[in-house]
Order: structure tokens, then sequence, then C-alpha cells
């Protein structure tokens, strides 16, 4: 069965940075393009970014571009969020997606806080 399983999250302080990694199996895994998603408290799920089954067409949300990259290991079926400059309203639990699925990860929670 399709699994995704988030990880790498944590506490970390204003300006920081982390890396979310998503191991992905039970699927063909370098046909889909995945999809990384936040939600924080009282909020809705909201999109992150996507990375093309290639790896080569990244996209972003304006809250994250210039800042996140996501970038993808086709031979190990994993996805990775790089999350730089960090800010306190990036704070959420962050989850990866199989793109137009209803395949989602259990989330990893990040806080940026000092």
């Amino acid at each position: 069965q399709v699994q995704l399983v988030e990880s790498g999250g944590g506490l970390v302080q204003p300006g920081g940075s982390l890396r979310l990694s998503c191991a992905a199996s039970g699927f063909t895994f370098n046909i889909y393009p995945m999809t990384w998603w936040r939600q924080a408290p009282g909020m809705e799920r909201e999109w992150v970014g996507d990375i093309s089954s290639d790896g080569s067409m990244p996209d972003y949300s304006n809250d994250v571009k210039g800042r996140f990259a996501i970038s993808r290991d086709n031979a190990k079926n994993m996805v990775y969020l790089q999350m730089n400059n960090l800010k306190p309203e990036d704070t959420a639990m962050y989850y990866c997606r199989r793109s137009n699925s209803n395949y989602w990860g259990q989330g990893t929670q990040v806080t940026v806080s000092s």
C-alpha cells in the first residue's frame, strides 16, 4: 500500500534552516509529481510547493519562494523540503502528498521560535 513518511521537523530559531524528508513506498515513485503542504494551528492546510516526476520543475507558493527548495531522489524514493531563513509564521505541521491523490503522510512538526 502507499506510504508516505515525513521526518526532519523540530524546533529552530528564526533565520535558521531545516531539511524535511519524505520517504515514499508502495507505488512507482518516479512517475508521480510530489507536493508539500503545511497546516498551522487553527488554519486550513495550505500548499507549499511541488516538484515534477523527474525533479525538473519545482514550484512554490509566494510565501516560501526564495527560501524553500524542493528536491527528490528517485533512486531512493525520497522527496525533500529544504527550508532556509525560517520565520515564526512558518510554524506548522508539514505534510508530503502524492500529487492529485488522497495519499498523505502523517506530518512532521516545524516550530520556529526564539
